[in-house]
């Protein structure tokens, strides 16, 4: 009876030894894998300042540019009446000119006057798109790129006061004041004008401001300060605007080549003393909220009971 339960009893041992410890299974090591936690690249920074910090107060800037303008239109009044010397500057403008060989003005009016829709739209553009434009300009900046505006209000102050200072110093006839230039005051002849048919008496604006001009000034500080804050890959054509104006100046006789010039030069020096900001995440190209992700590095694969 003993002799026939001893086998069963050595089977029932066999059977319920237990595994070594060190044997895992693949699930409990996928498992393990899986619970370690694994490396990340090191994720970006947020760097996007706080627009509504950048951004002055609304009132305090509507007062401001105000008040420049103002002061812009006042200071100018001064020089009205100094006609004789405005017109022996621009005998020697005119003279400048040719000695530097720069192109005849009259070339541009030429073209400009083969059709009088074009002189017509020409004279519209100088009369209502200068103020607006830039206008435009400071409110979009304003609301979208609050560190560009401060940026190129504190430019065209500059530039603006420059200018300021030149016309009073340099009182200046346009050309289509001046007779041996040979051009026609488009404004008066076609229309729209802005400018009283007598000079010295016009109290509204200073026709003896010519330079510099700050009707290219200014469009040449609008497209430089919307490439400047833009991404966009057809943002050049915003030189356009600039170029458009040079010629309705220039074709309108109501500017030299040379007022453009002197606009340039000292655009220039206010563009080398006041730096625009730098580039951040909230510059176009990169849109909020969609800062790109750590990039996860993968584990090796593991050798689950590698020699053993």
């Amino acid at each position: 009876m003993d002799s026939r339960t001893e086998p069963a009893d050595s089977a029932s041992e066999s059977t319920s030894e237990p595994e070594p410890p060190d044997a895992a299974t693949p699930s409990a090591a996928s498992h393990d894998a899986a619970a370690r936690p694994r490396p990340h690249a090191q994720a970006r920074p947020d760097t996007r300042p706080d627009d509504t910090a950048a951004r002055p107060p609304l009132l305090r800037e509507l007062l401001l540019v105000v008040g420049l303008f103002v002061v812009y239109k006042a200071g100018r009044l001064p020089a009205t009446g100094r006609t004789d010397e405005a017109f022996a500057d621009a005998h020697s403008v005119w003279g400048w000119e040719r000695s530097l060989r720069l192109p005849d003005e009259g070339s541009v009016q030429t073209a400009l006057l083969h059709s009088d829709t074009l002189v017509h739209l020409a004279n519209t553009y100088y009369a209502t798109v200068h103020f607006p434009a830039t206008a435009a300009f400071l409110v979009w900046l304003y609301l979208r790129r609050p560190a560009h505006y401060v940026w190129a209000r504190r430019i065209l102050a500059l530039v603006t006061a420059a200018a300021l200072a030149g016309h009073l110093a340099f009182p200046l006839a346009p050309p289509r004041l001046l007779a041996e230039t040979g051009l026609v005051d488009t404004g008066q002849v076609y229309g729209p004008t802005v400018y009283g048919a007598h000079p010295a008496a016009d109290a509204l604006a200073n026709q003896f401001a010519a330079m510099p001009s700050l009707h290219f000034g200014w469009a040449l500080m609008v497209a430089i300060g919307l490439i400047t804050a833009t991404r966009s890959r057809l943002r050049a054509l915003w030189l356009l605007h600039p170029l458009l104006t040079l010629l309705v100046i220039v074709g309108t006789a109501n500017h030299y080549w040379l007022d453009a010039i002197v606009a340039t030069a000292l655009l220039c020096v206010a563009l080398a003393v006041v730096h625009p900001p730098h580039r951040t995440a909230t510059t176009p190209g990169r849109r909020h909220g969609h800062e790109p992700a750590a990039i996860p590095v993968r584990d090796l694969p593991e050798l689950v009971g590698a020699g053993r």
